[in-house]
């Protein structure tokens, strides 16, 4: 078999965090690195693989001379960067700008440190593989990728080596491991020669990695010095010290790979719900982090506001937080305090941020003096004219109050209740006309004669709202939705009862190892109380209380008199064990297909059942029973990631709770005391988006976006100043489904970095404007393409497109 060649990676895949908190992992870190290290001076030919720049920065602040012997070694080429990446992260949970930022941050930590980046992308022990990442890894630098979960039995591929692509047509070349990435401290006599019949078709070159691994370790001994035994041998395959980028490097020319266009599933699909906490935790920070980013910037133009360093301590708290195992919810329970506090001083950093920001501009708006008047300045954090909630508390409120727009035309407007249980205060509630990527002032007015209040309340009863598109009926018994009824295409959403809280039966571990479905019906909450808790005329809300065993669920269903959607508004009071709460909705159509929101994406997956993660929403659409049209529901959430869809069915799964960090096989005592995930409170926001057409012609991306980045107001007072009282500063022409998805300071100077991306497949032109700077100018967008702009401070400068990591090519 000397034809053929093995090349030994030598490597040893840390977990920072998993069955210990990271101050462990943090030392491991250190000890695998001394050891590889110490191998390199016993054999000559010795080569280590490394990833992740987290560590490495460890490292750096905690040993010096350390780092710099590894700076040796890496100028010698004996110690290989791979991954490019901040960390080796969960590759289905985090957004599309969050794998963006994991390249950004990590090829540059290498090339500031080390002089190079990666060009191979690396995810050894990743749960699943989300289908945008061949773009999003060739755009930060990377041409391959090796990973090993899915395994052959949770995915068939045609090959161990073949071509990734992504929708837009980017392809880097992949590779799946053999068995495992560890060998453990021994002889590699086992894995060689059951590795010995993977060589198919014109591939004689596979890759074999060694070392010991999960808590570190690396390469020892034994292992380096059984490849030199192991190569003597004429019946075994060539064996070689090497590294993946050599690897990739000598098969690039290969004829005839065959190419895989999917995502790569399923591998422990209970961790797309495991611990609803941090799952929580991370959509709310990277929302609020791009947020910041986005006003932050502006604000450097516009008012001068000082951009914050701080940003790059932040994305870095989330990054390492999105680590496989605590993303996943696989850890030890105290890593979630650990996370939160990351989490938790990331988000602090763009609260501060952002209201320097805003605060910064509308104190620069020109409002005039009136003693009656409380100004309300909205902004809006997207680059697209919304229409949108808005809730605010405030005081001074009176029975005679008024609220206006900058143009003076009364504004429907209603009190709901304040989170202040206490006299003088209220919680003002209207919907904003805001402009894109800017602000709108509104006006209260204490009295204005001159201003009758406007808008009328939908019709309601205790059990039933209905406003001049939809009607929604509950079940007085259940809580459950009976009705959802679009009059204008005189269609029933639901083919039954909706909104059912479900609950099953789930004994499998942390991960759900080798568990695609969970369909084992326990029972279903039931409705205590049914009533109408709000009424205005800008909205209606009936609140359904229900219980199960022990626990509580509230759900708040809002109808809008101006919005075609039903904003629910959940708080769940978990108190099982052992069990998973989904919400099921059937939907009433034929000839279905399903699209979920991947990162930077969509895909479509079969109605199987199957466990499957999913961004902000889903949807289902198909045509209506009696044939007479295309109509569709999309399902949005700000906190949730785990869908299943099983023929009619659509589920949202709310959450699981097994035991913290139970593996399989080990079986728990049976009157054994353990910590259960997801006990206690949680809340979270889910939206209907019933449409005509599709989910493309509903534009749910955006109101998906809308629900999870929602407008930021101030409470202003009137002074003189040089901006107008409503302004735009980015906004897209030429197609609507363009969507700029981050502004922010460029890293090496003060140019604006923008970047798009195309949602619907469909290739587009568009012209981005940012009109208050004076630049414009059009770009051109495959089916699915992201795209990075550096736009200049001085307009005398080009604007010019860069890649992910902001270096021009």
């Amino acid at each position: 078999m000397k034809d053929k060649t093995f090349h030994m990676i030598g490597n040893a895949h840390l977990d920072p965090v998993w069955l210990w908190q990271w101050q462990e992992g943090f030392q491991e870190t250190k000890a695998t690195f001394r050891s590889a290290l110490d191998r390199m001076k016993e054999y000559e030919d010795f080569i280590f693989t490394c990833s992740s720049a987290a560590m490495f920065e460890w490292v750096e602040e905690n040993d010096p001379d350390m780092f710099a012997e590894i700076k040796e070694r890496v100028k010698e080429g004996r110690w290989r960067i791979v991954g490019g990446w901040w960390i080796q992260p969960d590759c289905n949970i985090p957004n599309g700008e969050s794998f963006v930022r994991q390249g950004l941050y990590g090829q540059r930590y290498f090339q500031e440190k080390f002089g190079v980046t990666a060009r191979v992308g690396y995810n050894v022990d990743s749960f699943g593989h989300h289908g945008m990442l061949p773009q999003i890894l060739k755009k930060s630098g990377m041409d391959s990728y090796v990973f090993m979960r899915p395994a052959p039995n949770e995915k068939g591929l045609p090959s161990r080596l073949f071509w990734w692509e992504s929708d837009d047509g980017t392809r880097v070349m992949a590779f799946r491991i053999m068995q495992e990435y560890n060998s453990w401290g021994k002889e590699l006599d086992r894995i060689v020669h059951r590795s010995k019949g993977e060589f198919k078709g014109n591939v004689n070159d596979l890759m074999i990695f060694y070392g010991v691994g999960n808590h570190g370790g690396g390469p020892t001994k034994e292992n380096i010095e059984s490849i030199y035994r192991l190569n003597e041998d004429a019946s075994l395959p060539n064996l070689i010290i090497s590294t993946p980028e050599e690897y990739f490097e000598k098969m690039k020319n290969t004829n005839d790979l065959p190419v895989v266009h999917d995502d790569l599933q399923h591998h422990a699909s209970g961790c797309y719900a495991a611990h609803s906490g941090v799952k929580q935790y991370n959509r709310k920070a990277e929302n609020i982090v791009m947020t910041a980013e986005k006003y932050s910037g502006l604000a450097s133009w516009l008012t001068g506001q000082p951009y914050p360093v701080e940003f790059k301590r932040a994305w870095k708290n989330i990054l390492f937080n999105q680590f496989h195992d605590i993303l996943a919810g696989t850890s030890i329970e105290p890593a979630y305090e650990d996370a939160r506090n990351l989490y938790g001083e990331a988000i602090a950093i763009a609260d501060r941020a952002l209201n320097n920001a805003v605060q910064s501009i509308s104190w620069k708006i020109d409002i005039e003096q009136d003693e009656r008047m409380k100004p309300i300045v909205v902004f809006n954090p997207h680059a697209w004219e919304s229409k949108v909630n808005v809730e605010i508390e405030i005081g001074g409120f009176k029975s005679t109050s008024v609220l206006v727009d900058d143009q003076g035309n009364a504004v429907p407007f209603q009190t709901v209740q304040s989170q202040a249980t206490a006299g003088g205060r209220w919680r003002l509630n209207f919907l904003a006309d805001l402009p894109a990527m800017g602000y709108r002032v509104y006006k209260l007015y204490t009295e204005l004669s001159s201003v009758t209040p406007v808008g009328e309340p939908i019709n309601v009863s205790q059990y039933s709202m209905e406003n001049d598109r939809f009607r929604i009926e509950f079940d007085p018994e259940t809580g459950w939705i009976k009705s959802l009824f679009d009059k204008q295409v005189e269609h029933e959403v639901f083919s039954g009862p909706a909104a059912i809280p479900m609950v099953l039966n789930d004994k499998t571990d942390t991960w759900s190892h080798d568990t695609l479905h969970f369909n084992d019906i326990l029972g279903e909450f039931k409705a205590t109380k049914i009533y109408l808790a709000e009424h205005g005329p800008v909205k209606s809300v009936i609140r359904v209380k229900s219980e199960y065993g022990r626990s509580i669920l509230i759900q708040d269903f809002t109808m809008y008199q101006e919005k075609d959607q039903i904003d629910v508004n959940v708080t769940v009071d978990w108190r099982e064990k052992f069990k998973m709460l989904k919400l099921v909705f059937p939907i009433n159509s034929i000839f279905r297909k399903q699209t979920y929101e991947i990162p930077y994406g969509t895909i479509e997956r079969e109605h199987n059942g199957e466990e499957e993660p999913g961004q902000s929403w889903v949807d289902v659409t198909g045509v209506r029973p009696n044939h007479e049209g295309v109509y569709g529901l999309s399902l949005m959430n700000d906190a949730k990631y785990s869908y299943s869809i099983h023929n009619k069915e659509l589920s949202l799964t709310v959450l699981r709770s097994p035991i913290y960090a139970h593996h399989d096989p080990l079986v728990p005592e049976e009157d054994g005391e353990y910590t259960f995930i997801d006990q206690g409170i949680q809340r979270f926001e889910y939206s209907l988006l019933p449409h005509e057409g599709s989910w493309e012609d509903a534009e749910t991306v955006k109101r998906a976006a809308e629900l999870n980045c929602k407008p930021i107001s101030i409470i202003e007072t009137f002074h003189k100043g040089s901006l107008p009282q409503t302004d735009s500063y980015v906004n897209v022409s030429g197609a609507n489904h363009v969507l700029i998805s981050a502004i922010k300071k460029a890293e090496d100077n003060e140019d604006l970095i923008i970047r798009a991306y195309e949602t619907n497949k469909v290739a587009a032109e568009v012209e981005i404007t940012l009109p208050r700077f004076n630049r414009s100018f059009k770009a051109s967008f495959k089916p699915s393409e992201i795209k990075t702009y550096r736009i200049p401070k001085d307009s005398e400068n080009p604007v010019r497109e860069t890649n992910l990591i902001e270096w021009d090519e």
